[in-house]
């Protein structure tokens, strides 16, 4: 704690010498999995990259410290290692503890526990003009400054330290398979599963609007006597997750007669770091390159969610990508579904439950106004693919799908490209609740969160097309290359 408090009394000061000088000021974290450009300037960042450690893990408490620039990987590592879990694990490593708060999470344990922010009990900040506040959910005073940042991007304060909830660990999965052959069985399963109280996870993909799989899964200290049916996901010679479901689902499409597998805990969680769930396979038909065992297995190392999403980056393909996760209620959720068939053609897609924070007596910025009215229990529906060459086009697509998921009666998750104009976004998000909390806790020096999360469309390249984009491809995953061997990143100056 000693260096943790050194460390924020200097991001302190830095950010008192800005609210001083009236300088705004941005921060910066080292690595984002947004899919938002990130970018370290001189002049008016605050560097807060160094906050990247697990401080404590009590057993007494069932909670654990955590700076946030943690990520996944080492705060499961470090939580097991005393014999417990945070109740939501973000499926991809390198996400971090504070990108999980700050950005909404909802994974395949949240229909049980929410999103990531439901389970942070408390958050320490550096507020706008450089003083240090603890904001609780047990306090009165500070609860809308912990509830209010939940989702709202790093836009009321610097968090510099979590305060997370933890439940007991065990050292397996076990991972059941329930196949399904429409829209409508997908979902009825999925509602069926959440009123289960033994499971401990749920997600689902659909493959084709026929095809489909939908997974339950339950911590357990048992395997059956043979290890006949112990699986990973971590090794180079281990199946991408999406394809060994499709795999199963092909073998078994009977209902009536389920597929089950135990996976060690920690390669569970992360089963979809291999291709970033499906986005690996994107790069091989950008590249026209051969997709097959071998060759995913000989381009393992870069088919990791680290390497992919830093070579997205550098590369600028982000920019092409419709990366989104959209919350429906489940009475909308197969007509956004028959949308995106008709519309996107993107298959597979992703499915996950995920109880609303208000449901757990708990607020979120993320989750819109109360005009919405949203249900206790969203279906996020995940989809990414590849969108138009030209930019317009794209831009309205990317508008258009926000329209259709307001009109259904859902949300966005804001990791994501926002296209809406302000009004619209403040249709959307408590406008007044967020304006007085930032004025309460003198945030005004900070970027809001429309500002964050909006698309500058100044900024959008309207020359290039693909051709220069696979040359910028191959940039990315040179930088990737050297972010592997040296920890650096591959500089090419564009002209």
């Amino acid at each position: 704690m000693e260096q943790h408090n050194e460390v924020v009394s200097l991001i302190s000061t830095q950010v008192r010498q800005f609210h001083d000088s009236k300088t705004s000021f941005r921060i910066y974290h080292g690595s984002t999995l947004s899919t938002r450009p990130t970018a370290k300037t001189k002049s008016n960042t605050v560097d807060i990259s160094s906050l990247n450690h697990v401080l404590s893990v009590s057993g007494d408490s069932k909670t654990c410290l955590v700076e946030p620039n943690v990520p996944m990987d080492a705060l499961v590592a470090a939580t097991m290692e005393k014999g417990f879990l945070p109740p939501v694990v973000m499926e991809l490593p390198n996400i971090t503890a504070g990108g999980g708060f700050a950005g909404t999470s909802g994974e395949s344990s949240s229909f049980k526990y929410g999103t990531f922010d439901c389970i942070v009990r408390s958050i320490e900040a550096v507020l706008g003009d450089g003083d240090i506040v603890t904001a609780r959910a047990d306090d009165a005073e500070t609860r809308d400054l912990l509830y209010g940042s939940a989702g709202a991007c790093g836009t009321l304060g610097i968090v510099t330290l979590l305060e997370i909830e933890l439940i007991e660990s065990e050292p397996y999965v076990e991972l059941t398979y329930h196949p399904v052959h429409s829209v409508e069985s997908a979902l009825s399963t999925l509602q069926s599963a959440e009123e289960d109280p033994s499971i401990d996870f749920i997600d689902g993909i659909l493959f084709s609007p026929s095809s489909g799989t939908v997974m339950t899964g339950k911590l357990t200290t048992c395997l059956p006597a043979t290890h006949h049916n112990l699986q990973t996901f971590h090794n180079p010679s281990d199946p991408w997750f999406y394809l060994h479901a499709q795999s199963i689902t092909t073998t078994y499409p009977d209902p009536s007669s389920l597929y089950k597998e135990y996976i060690p805990t920690p390669s569970y969680l992360f089963r979809y770091d291999r291709a970033v769930f499906w986005s690996g396979a994107l790069a091989f038909s950008y590249f026209h390159f051969p997709f097959n065992f071998i060759t995913r297995r000989l381009l393992d190392p870069f088919m990791r969610t680290r390497v992919v999403n830093h070579a997205l980056h550098r590369s600028g393909l982000a920019r092409r990508g419709i990366i989104q996760d959209l919350g429906l209620p489940y009475n909308t959720a197969s007509q956004f579904i028959a949308y995106v068939e008709k519309k996107l053609g993107f298959w597979p897609l992703w499915l996950c439950p995920v109880k609303s924070p208000a449901a757990l007596g708990r607020a979120s910025f993320s989750m819109g106004n109360e005009s919405l009215e949203l249900p206790s229990m969203m279906l996020d529906v995940g989809v990414w693919g590849i969108g138009p060459s030209d930019d317009l086009q794209f831009i309205k697509l990317n508008r258009e799908i926000e329209g259709v998921v307001s009109g259904l009666g859902g949300v966005k998750c804001l990791y994501a490209h926002a296209y809406y104009t302000e009004e619209e976004f403040w249709r959307i998000y408590d406008e007044a609740g967020y304006k007085a909390a930032r004025a309460k806790w003198r945030a005004e020096g900070l970027p809001s969160v429309f500002d964050k999360v909006r698309v500058d469309l100044k900024g959008v390249d309207l020359q290039g097309g693909w051709a220069m984009g696979r040359i910028w491809g191959v940039y990315g995953v040179m930088s990737a290359v050297k972010m592997m061997l040296f920890g650096g990143d591959f500089v090419l100056k564009r002209r």
